[in-house]
């Protein structure tokens, strides 16, 4: 068996691992940098110095958490009105030299401005800080940037060759996830001169208080995310890889190893974390790490580079889909409990009660698998149509 070595170059940057702590409070000083670097974090983002005074200043409350869903169906979204670092130009960058000084893990600056010189001004001072690279954080959630989609996606692009132009350090450009084409923004934001592109920054929500019947929290918009996001990023890294020649940074659903896993098998060079740390703890990053190498263990895999983009070629056209009616629902009576759930939700009534447990009508059934999904006893299983006599 191959020996496991996480090692990752980001940007040009080595990292000991792929996984970085996301910008967030948890990546704003020295001593929490450090958290990050004791867990075992390949690297992190510092959280975003704005240009703008006004958000240095966050609200409070600003975090909650929103349960929604069916019963027995429901997700957990953090939904999130964190803002800017609270330092000012000039004690970030000390921060950051701070950080550089006492960390081997790169530390990576980030940042949302609002003028031309801003953007040039604080780049400088991060090379000058030191700093590994840039993160630049166009698509903030509340930045003043985000009018509209192709205003966004003009402004990453343009602001990405004005910071390459101000300053020799490897920058990636954190995309909105709110674009009508991720694709064609991120051959553009490429095509600009940056180094990397992370995808995805939070979306933007709201959430309503009905007793009050004004928003919940601090009365605005917000940014939400959470594991349920991770399909969306999964879905354009994928389609993007294929088209870049720069790494990309996934951001957005990570829950555990096996997202880890999902994201790099899908494009990543390196997978983003915030919200399973903030609310799971720093114990979050030995996890995901573990996950990872438990794949790669069970695969023979030596390096994340060896599985990086492979489901990309696997990735099917709908016009290459398989629509032939190739299996059938069959319930085994033995654990079958008779709670009905395959009953509700089979809209084709193919899911009837029997004398000891529930039986699939066989010609009725489609072949959608939606009762094998809800089925709490695991009684049901999807079986080819050959093997069940049809």
């Amino acid at each position: 068996m191959a020996a496991i070595d996480l090692g990752t170059d980001y940007m040009g940057v080595p990292l000991a691992n792929p996984i970085v702590v996301a910008s967030a409070g948890i990546t704003e000083t020295l001593d929490r940098l450090r958290r990050a670097e004791d867990a075992g974090a390949g690297a992190a983002v510092m959280k975003s110095w704005f240009e703008t005074d006004l958000v240095r200043r966050s609200p409070t409350p600003r975090f909650r958490l929103l349960h929604r869903g069916l019963p027995g169906f429901r997700s957990t979204t953090l939904y999130s009105f964190e803002q800017a670092s609270t330092f000012d130009l000039q004690r970030y960058a000390q921060e950051v030299a701070r950080a550089k000084e006492a960390l081997d893990m790169p530390v990576i600056a980030s940042a949302n401005c609002v003028t031309d010189d801003g953007w040039r001004e604080w780049s400088r001072a991060m090379e000058q800080a030191g700093a590994d690279a840039l993160e630049l954080n166009v698509s903030c959630p509340f930045g003043p940037q985000m009018l509209g989609q192709a205003i966004v996606a003009a402004e990453m692009t343009r602001v990405t060759a004005l910071v390459k132009a101000a300053a020799q350090v490897p920058a990636a450009t954190k995309m909105t996830p709110q674009l009508a084409n991720p694709v064609a923004a991120a051959q553009a934001i490429e095509a600009s001169g940056a180094d990397g592109l992370v995808m995805f920054n939070r979306f933007t929500g709201l959430d309503v208080d009905l007793e009050r019947e004004a928003p919940v929290m601090h009365g605005g918009y917000a940014g939400h995310g959470g594991a349920w996001a991770l399909q969306y990023v999964l879905r354009w890294i994928s389609a993007t890889y294929p088209r870049l020649s720069i790494p990309m940074a996934a951001s957005g659903g990570v829950a555990d190893g096996d997202d880890v896993v999902k994201l790099i098998l899908c494009g990543a060079t390196v997978v983003e974390t915030c919200a399973a740390v903030v609310l799971g703890g720093w114990e979050v990053v030995p996890r995901l790490l573990e996950g990872v190498r438990r794949f790669m263990e069970a695969k023979g895999y030596g390096s994340p580079a060896d599985f990086r983009g492979k489901v990309c070629e696997r990735i099917l056209a709908s016009e290459q889909v398989d629509r032939r009616r190739l299996a059938v629902a069959v319930i085994d009576e033995s654990p079958c409990t008779s709670c009905g759930l395959c009953e509700r939700v089979c809209i084709y009534g193919a899911a009837r009660a029997g004398e000891q447990s529930y039986a699939i009508a066989r010609e009725l059934c489609s072949g959608c698998g939606l009762c094998e999904q809800v089925c709490p006893a695991v009684a049901i299983t999807m079986q080819l149509l050959d093997s069940v006599g049809a």
